[in-house]
């Protein structure tokens, strides 16, 4: 199926622009959510803005944005003021410099997303897309949209490009920050370990192998639900004998294998979206 834009945007570098159109390079799963019912009627409840001072419901009319700039103090913002202050869309995605790809860590790392060209704009996006491959280099550049201006990187991917969205310099925490403790590493360890990790290695990134299956559970429970089942939580495991011993966890580890299973069927109902006919029929049965 052919994929559908997003947006559009030009790819602006030196003197050429290149007119490109933005595709989603990912389908992230749904998130299962779950709403508030008001459980003596079934209806779905509605959320409401209460002032703090006085208990007062407020109508949208009588709210208005502000920035707290110290404890407890706001300045507020008319819906004017607010654009003002936003980023112009220019919607144009402009190279500032290029660089090697792996010279960018993957902690900046944001979003991803499909660049292809617009109508008139495909020799220059093929030839921008050649010089990059033949260069090894990628491009950061500077995309305002939505009211932002963002960091992106735009690399070749192979015979088109890909715009990486990034996270700026100060939006990164340091690892330093992350508690370490001590701990010294024996030599014999060090060797399983490695021993462990070389058993497990594959020489290729298989993502299909993988699936959610806390989604897919939840989805098959959800559907039973729907058709009038009653469903309760399954027994908790027995906690595993815990091996203190880090030799012989790793002698364990290496005997046993060294990785789970991957390669799981997917459970009977699963990736099943519960249906409006299923709960038309529980609702008859309760009739």
């Amino acid at each position: 199926m052919t994929a559908r834009p997003i947006g559009s945007a030009t790819v602006s570098f030196g003197l050429v622009s290149v007119p490109v159109k933005l595709y989603s390079a990912a389908e992230s799963t749904a998130k299962i959510t779950f709403n508030w019912i008001h459980k003596d009627c079934g209806s779905r409840l509605k959320q409401q803005y209460v002032c703090k001072n006085d208990g007062e419901i407020l109508d949208r009319e009588d709210m208005v944005k502000g920035y707290e700039f110290a404890k407890g103090q706001y300045v507020l913002f008319t819906p004017e003021e607010l654009k003002a202050l936003e980023e112009k869309a220019t919607e144009s995605i402009e190279i500032a410099e290029f660089v090697p790809a792996q010279q960018v860590e993957r902690l900046y790392l944001d979003k991803i997303y499909y660049l292809g060209p617009d109508k008139g704009g495909e020799r220059a996006y093929r030839l921008l897309s050649k010089a990059m491959q033949e260069t090894g280099l990628s491009a950061l550049a500077r995309y305002a949209a939505r009211g932002k201006q963002y960091l992106v990187l735009v690399r070749p991917m192979d015979d088109g490009l890909v715009m990486e969205q990034l996270h700026y310099a100060h939006e990164i925490r340091p690892f330093s920050e992350v508690p370490m403790g001590d701990g010294d590493i024996k030599k014999e360890e060090l060797k399983l370990a490695i021993q462990l990790v070389q058993q497990a290695a594959s020489d290729q990134f298989q993502p299909e192998r993988y699936q959610d299956d806390v989604r897919n559970r939840m989805l098959e429970l959800i559907q039973r639900k729907v058709e009038g089942e009653d469903i309760t939580q399954a027994p908790a495991e027995e906690p595993k004998a815990q091996i203190i011993d880090l030799m012989e966890a790793l002698k364990a580890s290496l005997a046993k294998g060294g990785t789970q299973d991957v390669e799981r069927k997917p459970a009977k109902r699963a990736g099943r979206e519960p249906t409006k006919k299923a709960a038309a029929k529980r609702k008859r049965a309760r009739g």
